[in-house]
């Protein structure tokens, strides 16, 4: 074992060290020390921790932030006060008979009379806020610049929120609560234990189906503490819950549930179980379910639903519920349910298009003289369609192409539709792009007009739909009252939709 030297021999140990330089300072001190040195074997690697630390600056933010339509419906400034007004003519009624202009030799016309109506859209704030410790800005140097990252965080989560409010925010489509549901009990195969359940079923608006899922349940109301400690209610965008329907079922059988489409709902939650303890089990964009699986347990229960959350006084009505909400003459077309628990898919028409839009488009043109210059859809309904218009008997399913320059050919395979032709307007057809929105649900489409045609004298109406900004986005950097910095970022605006019959809408779209 090797001693342990005094001082006085260290000392020495290094001072002969330091006196032969040609010589291993470290060897010839371990030898000093009667230690091998040919037989010390290493003790610090990279798990011992004296290593750098490569860190990337700044965070890498890997979050979608894809706001199609509050990039293209048109911001226009607001004049103060607490809604924008607008008076509208809608119609042109003619003396006599509307149709017929004949008049009398000599004789005067009688007078024509218009149907006219005042409009109005209220203002309403939309925001988000944030804050930052001072140990963590200070903590941030050198790595981001904390503040200035923070407020970029703040603008693009508003203006996501504001995306989801221009598409779908709700504050007059109340959706009540649903009828009892249908079921039934068939089929072979299923692993669903044998018992007699109980079904309730709850409507979700497309607000509801984005704040709802299995794991949370379905989004009923809240209450929000704001940063100054107040305190506001907002609803989660679901309907009451229905009453209960119960059906037998045997082993081996499916239970399948159908209830009968809710004007406004994007999305059925479905609560199955024994009668009394119904619990979540299936939230679905069509408005029937099947069952052949043993229930999930531990989902919300269906007790937790107790009245009409659809709706929030604090906004606007966004594109997609002007266009469901039946006051204002938009196209909706729901799709019967097919088979129990099945849906109804859309329909190929054998000639390269989809009956179901054929049908909107064909019926905008003949009770408004419009047609949508965009389509936005979901992912599934993109694919849905492309399946539909592309087939071996409409079109080829490979595109090649070849190098000028010679040598061999490259293929293509698969693809989807872009655009959209429609046949049904004044001067000819024409082409509308098909665009995936990222909030749109599947089993549902959206058509909208962003301009009329000129037969509508569009210099006075230039938009169909515009936002009206009272005050666009502006930043607040709240004083301090603690050791944070605190920020706000808001806008107050409101869509104003002049032509909402410019806009047509197909769900319950089942999938295939």
């Amino acid at each position: 074992m090797p001693h342990a030297l005094s001082p006085d021999d260290l000392k020495k140990s290094f001072v002969h060290a330091m006196s032969h330089p040609s010589e291993d300072i470290a060897r010839t001190i371990l030898a000093q020390a009667g230690v091998d040195a040919d037989r010390l074997e290493k003790t610090i690697s990279t798990a011992t921790g004296l290593v750098a630390y490569d860190l990337q600056a700044p965070a890498k933010n890997l979050y979608p932030a894809a706001t199609p339509l509050r990039n293209r419906v048109p911001r226009v400034s607001g004049a103060g006060g607490t809604a924008t007004n607008w008076r509208q003519v809608s119609a042109l009624i003619g003396s006599g008979y509307d149709a017929i202009g004949w008049v009398a030799e000599g004789q005067r016309a009688g007078q024509m009379s218009y149907t006219t109506a005042s409009k109005s859209a209220a203002y309403v704030t939309l925001g988000e806020e944030d804050a930052v410790t001072f140990e963590a800005i200070n903590a941030a140097v050198g790595f981001e610049d904390i503040q200035a990252t923070m407020a970029m965080r703040l603008l693009q989560k508003t203006m996501l929120k504001e995306e989801m409010a221009i598409l779908a925010g709700n504050t007059s489509l109340a959706l009540g609560t649903p009828s009892a549901p249908s079921l039934a009990a068939a089929g072979t195969g299923a692993t669903l234990p044998a018992a007699t359940y109980s079904v309730i079923v709850v409507a979700l608006t497309l607000e509801g189906y984005r704040n709802s899922s299995l794991a949370n349940g379905v989004a009923t109301s809240k209450t929000i503490t704001g940063a100054d400690g107040k305190t506001f209610a907002i609803n989660g965008g679901s309907s009451n819950k229905s009453s209960n329907e119960t059906q037998g079922v045997t082993l081996g059988q499916t239970l399948a549930a159908t209830v009968t489409p809710v004007r406004g709902a994007v999305a059925y939650a479905w609560f199955v179980g024994l009668a009394g303890s119904e619990q979540l089990q299936a939230i679905t964009t069509i408005n029937s379910a099947a069952f052949s699986a043993p229930l999930l347990t531990g989902q919300q229960a269906a007790s937790a639903i107790t009245g009409d959350c659809s709706t929030n006084s604090l906004g606007f009505d966004g594109l997609l519920t002007t266009a469901l909400n039946s006051a204002n003459n938009a196209y909706v077309q729901s799709l019967a349910t097919g088979a129990a628990g099945a849906g109804t898919a859309l329909t190929a028409s054998g000639r390269g298009s989809v009956d179901e839009i054929d049908n909107m488009m064909q019926s905008m043109w003949d009770s408004y003289q419009v047609s949508p210059t965009v389509l936005f859809v979901n992912s599934q309904e993109l694919k849905n369609i492309t399946e539909k218009v592309l087939s071996s008997g409409t079109g080829p399913l490979l595109q090649y192409r070849q190098d000028p320059d010679g040598g061999g050919y490259q293929l293509d395979a698969g693809g989807m539709i872009s655009t959209y032709y429609n046949p049904f307007l004044l001067d000819g057809g024409m082409r509308i792009p098909v665009k995936i929105h990222p909030f749109v649900p599947p089993g549902t489409i959206l058509a909208y007009a962003e301009t009329l045609p000129a037969q509508y004298q569009s210099s006075e109406v230039p938009n169909v739909a515009e936002v009206k900004c009272r005050q666009d986005y502006y930043a607040i950097d709240w004083p301090p009252v603690t050791r944070q910095r605190q920020k706000g970022v808001y806008v107050e605006e409101v869509l104003a939709v002049y032509a909402p019959f410019a806009m047509g809408v197909i769900n319950n779209i089942a999938n295939g």
